[in-house]
Order: structure tokens, then C-alpha cells, then sequence
């Protein structure tokens, strides 16, 4: 299955971090590129892991809007379940 999900990527000090506002998972990198990455690997292992109740919960969660922020949008393939 293919999701389409949301990447917040901020720096952070020397730094970036990355975020999906969706699912609230985060995750970091020396580069913008890195970060991403970082993030989807992030959350594939994140879907791998979670029970499907849970990765519901999060998806019916508020998403943080924030004005000024760059986004991109990129998809994260799971393996296996849902």
C-alpha cells in the first residue's frame, strides 16, 4: 500500500529535522535530503510496527497546520501489512 503523507523539514542548530504532522513521527538529518530520508524510513518502520489501531488513531488525529512552513508531500510504501 502507498500513502501519501506530509514532510515538515526545519533546521534544527547544525541541522535538520523532519516531521510528519500526520502520524507525529520525526526524525532527523545533516542534510534537507538526509532528513527526508531519514523520515521515511522512519515511518515505514513506524507502519511495519504499529498495530493498525494505532496507525488509524494517528491518521484520524488533527494535523498541525503551520503557515510559513515549507512542506513537501512523498510516499511511503509499508511492506507486508495493510
Amino acid at each position: 500500500m502507498t500513502r501519501r503523507l506530509t514532510a515538515i523539514v526545519e533546521r534544527d542548530g547544525d541541522g535538520y529535522v523532519a516531521v510528519c504532522p500526520e502520524l507525529d513521527v520525526a526524525s532527523q538529518g545533516a542534510t534537507v535530503p538526509e532528513a527526508r530520508d531519514a523520515l521515511a524510513e522512519a515511518l515505514a518502520l513506524f507502519f511495519e510496527a504499529a498495530p493498525a489501531e494505532e496507525v488509524d488513531r494517528r491518521l484520524r488525529g488533527e494535523v498541525i497546520r503551520q503557515s510559513g512552513v515549507p512542506r513537501s508531500e512523498f510516499e511511503v510504501r509499508s511492506h507486508g501489512r495493510r
